[in-house]
């Protein structure tokens, strides 16, 4: 799916600034601080914004999926387990 809108390019102190809305970081996995790649593509025109991928490739979102999962069933044994070690 492919969102496109028009922004408008402005100075923030000595850098320039085009502002991205919120929903749209949000639905590509990005956030305030994530880093990404500016890419300036001059035959075409465009200026391309790719994601870092800082995650490993074996790490999947399914998997997360199911480390939230078990720490979420697990809590209490593994806080007692952090207890413990405190």
């Amino acid at each position: 799916m492919e969102v496109a809108m028009t922004r408008t390019i402005f100075r923030s102190g000595n850098s320039t600034v085009v502002s991205l809305p919120s929903g749209i970081l949000e639905n590509i996995g990005l956030g305030v601080g994530d880093e990404v790649n500016v890419v300036a593509d001059v035959q075409q025109g465009h200026i391309i914004i790719q994601p870092i991928n800082t995650m490993p490739e074996k790490i999947t979102p399914a998997l997360l999926e199911e480390i939230d999962q078990f720490i979420d069933r697990c809590r209490p044994a593994l806080d007692d387990l952090a207890d413990d070690k405190a």
